[in-house]
This record gives structure tokens, C-alpha cells and sequence, in this order.
């Protein structure tokens, strides 16, 4: 499974010692790279307040997804691509990398091949074979990204959900029906790929406003460093500050003829214009609200005409931009919403 749909949620140290890590991959994209490894462990818990059973094979604990079938739980980390070599620190320390205690395939067979998807895995090939003696074994990381996601609609319980209104509803996949669909990957750009079977796909648009954009105007707008940081200050924003509203054109008043509530944005960014603040005056929650909404908003409008020009139903949504957070969700739901005039959902995926 492709590490971006899987999940971003980081394992804490508690138990990793006392299991035996059997395999290890990576996806190094643009903007963060993502690690995640089987660890065999005997413990199993369940989150009952997710109203998650060990019948369905699935439980959230202590930061890792467990899976009782597999005796063991996966751990995920990220880390900036830009500090690659935190990266392979961790790996060290772990002692995941050949010739480490822990990694068990690497010492009974002897390989030191090692699956990685993403850019990265050809930018830092050398890097990883000097330092640790690893060699990357680059797959696609489109044809990756297509089979995780359809393995975890076909088999995961309790995967997809839409987010209305604060409100999430989980949807029940009918594998008799599932293709086509658009799979709409947002990571350091996003990428929209009509899926209509089993290895049988094609990327048919993009945009280069993603998470990327997110991030990196968010580090020039405020003093966040970090991505996360960064979402965490979008929740406690109030974009209204920041963007223009139809009401603000209107005197307060909606645009009913052409269908526009007052509470619309009519130019994100647009209040600006007629502030005279410089940025040190604004409010960097207010900031990163705007933005955050800007982006998703675009993302849920590309993609809902993408799906309209193929005829498309159903619009899945995945990557690591999307994190669970709630606003971000919220926003492409919306703007699906609108743009189709209620007809067409967004769908997201729960790992």
C-alpha cells in the first residue's frame, strides 16, 4: 500500500522495542517524506469510542493502526524531504537499515533492496546507499497510489466518508460499482486520476496549487515552520478578515439572481486590498484560515468539473494535505457541493 493513502498518523516509541520489524518502505515526495513499517507485536487494543471491533479487524492505538489478523501494528512517520538525512537518522537509530539488530528480512535473506515510490526515491538513491547501504527499489508511485486505493475501498470496513456540516458519514461501497471513479491525490501538487479498474487508470488533470502552495506561501505569510503548525493555526482563523465576500460587494446582501449567498468569497485575499495594514498588522491564524481555504476551495472545484467532463460519480480524495483535519475537509466538501448544485459528494479516505 501506497504510504500517502494509508495514513500520516506517527507511532509512539511505546512497544517498538519489544516487536520485530519485518518490513520497511518509503514515499519521498516534494514536501515531506513518509515511512512506514510493520512491526510484529502480540498486543492488540481497541478504540470502542471509534465503535471499531477486533470483528472488523482494524483498531486505532497509540498513534499506529493495528491489525489483529496480522499479529502487529504499522508505524508511520514523516519527515521534510528538505532534512532528508532526519530521515535516515531515524532509520539508523531504529536500526531498520541492513545490517540493523531489528531488521529481520534483511538478515535472513541478505537483500538490502529496500520499496520506495515518489521523486525522491531517484533524487536520493545515493544518498541512502552511502549512508546506510540501502538500496531503493523505485515503483511507480501512480501505479502504487491506484492499488492502495482500491485496496483499501474493496477491503478496508468503514474506509471512505463524506464531511457535511461538522457532520461525518461513512459510505458504503458497492465493489460491483466502484469504477469509474476520480481519485484526486493532494500532495505537494495534486494529481486527478480517473480509475477504471484494477491497474487500468490515467491521470487526466492537475493542478500545481497544493499542499506545496499551502506550505510554502504559509512560511512566507506567517513564523510557522512546520506544516502542521501551520494547520493548527488555520483552526483557529477567521478568513473573513482576510477574504472579500459577495456581502462585502453587496452591502451586506446575497446575489440571489446567479445563485451567490453573501457569505460567499468573492476574491480570496481580496480584503487586502482596500485595508491599509501591512502584514505585521494581520493576524497570522487569520492568515493561514484564508489560505487553507483558497487552496481546497480550488482543489474541490478542478476536481468536481474533472469529474463532470468524464461522467465521473464518484470523487475519492486522498494525500497527505488532507491530514483528518476538519476545515480542510469542510471546504473541498463545500465546494463540491456548490459547484455541482448538490449533486455530486466528496468523498474522503479515512486512513
Amino acid at each position: 500500500m501506497d504510504p500517502k493513502l494509508v495514513g500520516a498518523e506517527e507511532s509512539s516509541d511505546r512497544n517498538e522495542s519489544s516487536g520485530h520489524i519485518y518490513h520497511l518502505a518509503l514515499d519521498i515526495g516534494g514536501s515531506l517524506a513518509k515511512l512506514v513499517y510493520f512491526t510484529k507485536d502480540n498486543d492488540h487494543c481497541v478504540n470502542l469510542a471509534l465503535g471499531l471491533s477486533h470483528k472488523e479487524n482494524l483498531a486505532i492505538c497509540n498513534g499506529c493502526r493495528s491489525y489483529p489478523v496480522l499479529k502487529g501494528r504499522l508505524n508511520f512517520m514523516k519527515f521534510e524531504t528538505s532534512k532528508i538525512n532526519e530521515c535516515l537518522d531515524f532509520i539508523q537509530s531504529k536500526k531498520l537499515h541492513p545490517g540493523g539488530t531489528q531488521h529481520q528480512v534483511v538478515s535472513a535473506s541478505h537483500e538490502t533492496n529496500i520499496k520506495a515510490t515518489g521523486g525522491g526515491a531517484y533524487k536520493y538513491a545515493d544518498l541512502f546507499k552511502e549512508r546506510l547501504g540501502i538500496s531503493l527499489d523505485k515503483e511507480d508511485e501512480m501505479d502504487c497510489l491506484v492499488a492502495g486505493a482500491n485496496f483499501l475501498l474493496k477491503v478496508v470496513h468503514r474506509e471512505a466518508y463524506t464531511y457535511i456540516d461538522g457532520q461525518k458519514e461513512f459510505v458504503q461501497i458497492d465493489h460491483n460499482d466502484l469504477y469509474p471513479y476520480l481519485l484526486v491525490n493532494i500532495g505537494s501538487g495534486v494529481s486527478m486520476i480517473k480509475v477504471e479498474g484494477d491497474g487500468k487508470f490515467q491521470r487526466v488533470s492537475g493542478t500545481s496549487v497544493g499542499g506545496g502552495t499551502f506550505w510554502g506561501l504559509g512560511r512566507l505569510l506567517t513564523k510557522c515552520t512546520s506544516f502542521d503548525q501551520l494547520l493548527e493555526l488555520s483552526h483557529r482563523g477567521n478568513n473573513r478578515v482576510i477574504d472579500m465576500l459577495v456581502g462585502d460587494i453587496y452591502g451586506g446582501l446575497d446575489y440571489s439572481k446567479i445563485g451567490l449567498k453573501s457569505t460567499a468569497i468573492a476574491s480570496s485575499f481580496g480584503k487586502t486590498i482596500s485595508n491599509n495594514k501591512e502584514l505585521e498588522e494581520y493576524q497570522p491564524e487569520d492568515i493561514a484560515r484564508s489560505l487553507l481555504r483558497m487552496i481546497s476551495n480550488n482543489i474541490g472545484q478542478i476536481a468536481y468539473l474533472n469529474a463532470l467532463r468524464y461522467g465521473l460519480k464518484r470523487i475519492f480524495f486522498g494525500g497527505f494535505f488532507i491530514r483528518g483535519h476538519a476545515y480542510t475537509m469542510d471546504t473541498i466538501s463545500v465546494a463540491v457541493n456548490f459547484w455541482s448544485k448538490g449533486e455530486a459528494k466528496a468523498t474522503v479516505f479515512a486512513a
